[in-house]
């Protein structure tokens, strides 16, 4: 490709609203323009990047064994509907009506219209198992959308979906899709960690998300740096103590702490440890019958409420934070001071973390303005409570493997596999004849990667101050030739022309900068735009037989001989 022939524009600046560094670098790039709150026009250059992309999640899905399919991005909302999920989903799913007043929805995912296809056509177990995935345009109407196609409302999908007999084969088809997707993205040259994770809203049994390991990212992992283990904090297990409880040692008492309602605050108060201090957070769980479980939630001062973990407790369900007038009808006190010494335990639940369950001697609120209680503990100042995971894992816990502690990063999720069950195919009555010829209901399997998505991560994860660093795989262009004085010098053009014709022969994915531009700005575009190898060619450089060669991570640039430039781009290529 030459420059003269391509659809080419970089910024300067990035514009003022773009808020994360991909954002901001694949607009200045000329990657994407921006069409309306989180929709964008992928220009030529990122569409480059995308389709590479995507043309490794597809070899390798095929790979694979499964079968690609196309299914339409307008849905019938009577799917939705029997799903159940129709206004479970909420506002993010776009909804409307065609001219004969029929509903239908923009779909954001497509559980429901590859269950409605199975169900109709595969009707014997000897028809499964069946693999059927899709590369296709999704729409969720995110409420704020942000930080450019790293969560924008329309973005490219690949969405996969599985059929089985039994539950023990959709665990093999589990495996195959944590191989295939760790193949797809040690293939795309990213730095990445499989994670155990939720399974959130779109149910099921086990799920791991795929992440792409970057400062910025929005979830943080934790991770045994000397064992296979990963988990989302979500979902990462917070052992207890491997020390039982002390016995007691001090008499509870009443203190005065005018003013002092932070857990920090009251510490540093009473001149003592965050650790030694128990924190309770008030919440409620509203039931279908209307009726409300006020509980409190204990943690150590130090420590940070999960609530995806906090929500499995079976007692309490789905929860909110409880009102200001809640707190004060339960418990008589305002918040930053209440505690779970004597309260009516028929009013008030009392779950406490794995953590607090083995305290002793602790500082907790005395449910009276003002004031907290030291030397607190539990069998003899109240009783012993139910104890869970509910807190969220820190860097140096044990790891729940057994194998070492646990360290903490950030990660951009940009795949997620689930065990789905029977959830979907029980809803839509997606079932088979076994070899008795009795009917049962399929176990089902689901698998993501959000193939826009990737663009971004791939570029939160490499960039420098002089634009964008991809890797080989997924770069617009593997090199650029940067010949100075292409319109001026005979021998700069054609020593140009022919590395240029010499690499495409070779199939190198090559680009030549033959605008008539400063050679400034040449360099500053190559480099911005994320092209992994630079050649230029000077007549300098001509005259004593050699090209000038830079890597984009490297800090200088390297003499070549001329008769040996094509050999060394291959084996830097092959390399990569």
């Amino acid at each position: 490709m030459r420059t003269s022939q391509f659809f080419f524009s970089t910024l300067k600046e990035a514009p003022a609203d773009a808020e994360v560094i991909s954002q901001k670098m694949m607009l200045r790039a000329g990657y994407i323009k921006r069409a309306a709150a989180g929709i964008y026009t992928w220009m030529p250059l990122g569409l480059r990047v995308l389709r590479k992309v995507e043309g490794i999640v597809r070899e390798e899905m095929n790979k694979a064994g499964a079968l690609e399919l196309l299914m339409p991005a307008v849905q019938p909302f009577e799917l939705w509907q029997e799903s159940g999920r129709g206004e479970q989903y909420g506002p993010e799913l776009l909804r409307f009506k065609d001219r004969h007043q029929r509903d239908f929805v923009i779909g954001p995912t497509h559980e429901e219209v590859i269950t409605d296809v199975v169900r109709r056509d595969v009707k014997s177990y000897r028809q499964l198992p069946i693999h059927l995935y899709q590369v296709q345009t999704k729409f969720r109407d995110e409420i704020r959308p942000r930080f450019g196609v790293m969560r924008g409302r329309e973005f490219l999908m690949k969405d996969g979906y599985s059929f089985h007999t039994s539950f023990e084969d959709l665990v093999r088809e589990y495996g195959n899709m944590y191989a295939t997707y760790s193949r797809i993205f040690t293939r795309l040259g990213l730095k990445f960690r499989a994670v155990a994770a939720d399974t959130g809203s779109i149910g099921g049994d086990g799920s791991h998300e795929f992440h792409v390991l970057a400062d910025s990212g929005e979830d943080d992992i934790a991770f045994c740096p000397t064992s296979d283990y990963a988990a989302n904090v979500e979902l990462a297990e917070a052992l207890a103590p491997a020390t039982p409880r002390t016995a007691a040692d001090k008499a509870m008492e009443k203190v005065a702490t005018p003013g002092k309602m932070a857990c920090t605050d009251v510490a540093g108060y009473l001149s003592v440890e965050l650790t030694q201090i128990v924190k309770s957070i008030a919440v409620v769980s509203d039931t279908e019958d209307e009726k409300k479980t006020f509980a409190l939630l204990l943690l150590r001062g130090d420590h940070e409420l999960n609530e995806i973990k906090a929500g499995k407790i079976p007692a309490l369900g789905a929860f909110r934070m409880a009102t200001e007038s809640e707190v004060i009808d339960a418990l008589g006190c305002i918040p930053g001071y209440i505690g779970p010494v004597a309260v009516d335990h028929e009013k008030v639940a009392i779950f406490a973390d794995r953590t607090v369950a083995a305290m002793s001697d602790f500082v907790c609120g005395a449910n009276e303005a003002g004031f907290h209680l030291t030397g607190v503990n539990f069998g003899r100042d109240l009783p012993e409570a139910e104890v869970f995971d509910i807190r969220n894992v820190l860097a140096g816990d044990p790891s729940p493997d057994g194998q070492g502690t646990l360290e903490i990063c950030r990660g951009i999720e940009v795949g997620h596999i689930f065990q789905l069950r029977s959830k979907y195919a029980k809803a839509l009555n997606c079932s088979y004849l076994d070899e008795q010829g009795k009917s049962q209901i399929m176990e089902m399997g689901c698998y993501g990667i959000g193939v826009s998505r990737i663009v971004g991560a791939a570029i939160e994860q490499g960039n420098d101050d002089r634009g964008i660093i991809l890797p080989k795989a997924i770069a617009p262009f593997e090199v650029c030739i940067v010949p100075m004085g292409y319109f001026k010098s005979e021998a700069v053009k054609a020593a140009a022309d022919q590395l240029y014709t010499d690499l495409k022969q070779a199939g190198v994915d090559v680009v030549l900068d033959d605008r008539n531009e400063r050679p400034g700005v040449m360099f500053a575009d190559m480099e911005l735009i994320g092209i992994p190898h630079r050649v230029v060619i000077g007549e300098r450089g001509l005259k004593e037989g050699q090209f000038e060669y830079k890597g984009r991570r490297d800090a200088e640039a390297t003499m070549i001989a001329q008769a040996d430039i094509l050999a060394t781009l291959q084996g830097k290529l092959c390399a990569a």
